[in-house]
């Protein structure tokens, strides 16, 4: 079959074969939104992207590693609404499962996908807030300080 082209239409049955369900499987995550196909024929029959494929080969591993389908499409909903220019996440995003938790990786940082808590953080960017911390705090070269000086006392002991 060789390397798909972005154009090609995957259908149903062939992509129930490819990750291992049944049809009515891949029906009813399409009829739940965990991933819908992004073509329909005039027929009203589903037709798949290649990118269709990888969201729901991404939703299966993520099923399979025991996240249940209600917190994967709660996670979806909300990376919907945390990242606005976001579309289809399961493609665009890495997702990581732990249990019944999904992290997201994106631009360095990790964070639960339906919470938006931010789980790591980049040790160089520690680095960086510490050093301009430094830098601020740090005197510069010595300055001249000027003392304000007491007039003499008048007064007699």
């Amino acid at each position: 079959m060789g390397q798909p082209q972005r154009y090609e239409l995957f259908r149903s049955g062939d992509v129930a074969r490819l990750l291992g369900i049944s049809r009515r499987q891949l029906r009813y995550w399409a009829d739940t939104d965990l991933v819908a196909p992004s073509h329909r024929t005039a027929g009203g029959h589903y037709r798949y992207t290649f990118q269709d494929l990888v969201a729901l080969k991404t939703a299966r591993r993520l099923i399979d590693a025991g996240v249940s389908v209600q917190r994967i499409r709660r996670s979806i909903a909300a990376l919907r609404r945390f990242l606005p220019t976001v579309h289809r996440p399961l493609t665009e995003l890495v997702l990581v499962a732990t249990g019944d938790l999904v992290l997201v990786l994106r631009d360095g940082s990790a964070f639960e996908a339906v919470s938006g808590q931010q789980w790591v953080f980049e040790v160089a960017d520690l680095d960086r807030e510490v050093a301009s911390l430094r830098h601020a705090v740090e005197p510069g070269p010595p300055r001249a300080r000027a003392r304000r000086r007491r007039a003499p006392s008048s007064r007699i002991a």
